[in-house]
């Protein structure tokens, strides 16, 4: 019953989006402030709702952890289709996704991705990728935050605390924008579709967000490898909030 409520949902989002950007398109004539906010929190609503709907319980940890006067770039680990909206719910400035390719064939969610102010990834050719990541940069720059599954893909196999390793291209986005990192450890996450896909399921989840990290206060290896050492703290958060669950 979850999942054809969720679906009915999903459609019926869609199709009001048909007719909500039309009017935020004459709003952004006049103000483009204005209707980034009014999508934005159109979207932030509804993933609300979608969640509840799901029974997803979200525990939040860390969310003061994230500057509020300055773009970021958050590094989730990725483990459900989820992820996505279990980020997203929080976040209080412009926050782009840098998604695959993919996405851009899937109607009104291509918009949605693009007017939030996310970027379609192509990790298959090197020279478009570069092109994205330098779009990344200039939208960190000026004042939107990114998000960038730095995994690749998300993760299949295993216990939902292993991370696969995280693609270093990816942290040019804040060494070249000065930005700080923050790793966002979601918990759990596939026990709301992909354990049991294709049915959705009461679920309950864990989303911390890390200390930001300053890439130009990193030493050694850690500062040649950011990848690696974020990867570490993904880890061993997972670990810590999986532990948790288990306990409750």
């Amino acid at each position: 019953m979850r999942t054809l409520l969720l679906l009915l949902s999903i459609i019926v989002f869609f199709i009001f989006s048909l007719i909500l950007f039309p009017v935020t398109w004459l709003i952004g004539k006049r103000s483009p402030a204005a209707q980034e906010k009014i999508e934005r929190t159109v979207v932030r609503a509804f993933i609300r709702y979608a969640l509840w709907l799901s029974g997803t319980k979200v525990t939040v940890i860390g969310l003061e952890n994230v500057p509020q006067d300055r773009s970021v770039l958050f590094v989730p680990n990725h483990r459900s289709y989820f992820d996505i909206l279990l980020l997203y719910k929080d976040v209080t400035r412009q926050t782009g996704f840098l998604a695959k390719k993919e996405v851009n064939r899937v109607p009104v969610l291509n918009l949605w991705v693009k007017r939030l102010g996310g970027l379609m990834l192509d990790r298959e050719n090197i020279r478009e990728g570069l092109k994205t990541i330098l779009a990344a940069i200039e939208n960190v720059k000026n004042g939107i935050s990114m998000a960038v599954f730095a995994e690749g893909t998300r993760g299949k196999d295993g216990p939902d605390t292993n991370v696969a390793p995280l693609h270093e291209g990816s942290f040019k986005i804040s060494v070249k924008s000065g930005c700080p990192i923050i790793p966002v450890s979601i918990t759990n996450s596939s026990a709301i579709l992909e354990d049991h896909f294709p049915w959705i399921r009461s679920t309950r989840v864990i989303v911390e967000y890390g200390a930001p990290i300053d890439p130009a206060s990193l030493t050694g290896d850690d500062r040649k490898f950011i990848g690696r050492y974020v990867h570490g703290i993904l880890e061993e958060t997972l670990k810590k909030n999986r532990a948790s669950l288990t306990a409750i």
